[in-house]
């Protein structure tokens, strides 16, 4: 899979977006440093160890650089940046059964705008698995000869 490049400073507007999900009780926010012990077990338990590691790092950065979907109090989706290395999207993921509905746009979207609000101009989406729904959704573009990446020899689970 490969990397992607996204310019933060052409990004589209997430109001609408934002708008649309309220309409289904759907709330995309900055995740809060007592929600870490739910939000990792969350996404060990969806996404798996690797996920919720870097999930993990993603806590550990001021301001926090995770994002999440909700609704009543459940979570529906995350989006990390800045865990594996600085200026690096992902992971990120929404439950089976909210895709497809804009949740993981929203997430996307929310993240990539949090990066450009703390001064990068580009961010990597690393190991893009949708290259498809990148672009679509915030230009991005695949920079060549990026497969592995940064995921290279990675240790066996």
């Amino acid at each position: 899979m490969p990397d992607l490049l996204v310019k933060l400073y052409e990004l589209p507007s997430i109001e609408k977006r934002l708008d649309a999900l309220a309409r289904e009780a759907i709330t995309i926010r900055p995740a809060m440093a007592y929600e870490k012990h739910l939000v990792t077990a969350w996404v060990r338990s969806t996404f798996g160890e690797g996920w919720a590691s870097e999930c993990d790092v993603a806590f550990s950065r001021s301001p926090i650089a995770c994002h999440l979907a909700t609704r009543e109090g459940m979570v529906l989706g995350f989006a990390c940046h800045d865990a594996t290395a600085l200026g690096l999207f992902g992971p990120t993921g929404v439950t089976e059964a909210m895709r497809g509905r804009g949740v993981g746009a929203a997430l996307l979207l929310a993240s990539l705008h949090a990066m450009a609000g703390r001064g990068y101009a580009y961010a990597v989406i690393g190991g893009a698995g949708s290259v498809e729904f990148y672009a679509k959704v915030c230009g991005a573009v695949e920079i060549p000869g990026s497969t592995p990446g940064i995921y290279r020899d990675r240790l066996a689970d």
